[in-house]
């Protein structure tokens, strides 16, 4: 399984709270709307920072997980036009794009 997980901060301007709203009613109701995401994306999470006594400060503002079964469903999800003029723009109205960090990875079960 492939797995992508974008830690992303919100916009310039944006409150936290509506950065999450956002996150959350709008944007992740679009991404999960268009057939590509049902057809090739095998998980999506959406999650953000809750207080933690004894823990540091956020890093970032929220992440979006996304799960792929190979890396052809992922390059026909990304390529797709739904994603290309629906999804993807969307991303530039809450999330600053020059902050994301992303990790790619392969999930190996421990326990």
């Amino acid at each position: 399984m492939l797995k992508l997980i974008f830690m992303i901060n919100r916009v310039e301007g944006m409150s936290y709270e509506r950065f999450v709203e956002y996150h959350r009613d709008r944007h992740a109701p679009l991404f999960t709307s268009i057939p590509e995401a049902e057809r090739y994306v095998r998980k999506y999470t959406v999650s953000h920072p809750v207080p933690a006594v004894n823990y540091p400060r956020r890093a970032y503002d929220g992440l979006t997980e996304i799960w792929f079964e190979n890396w052809e469903d992922h390059d026909a999800f990304f390529a797709s036009e739904n994603y290309r003029t629906l999804v993807n723009p969307d991303e530039t109205r809450f999330i600053d794009r020059d902050s994301v960090a992303v990790m790619v990875t392969e999930e190996k079960k421990v326990i």
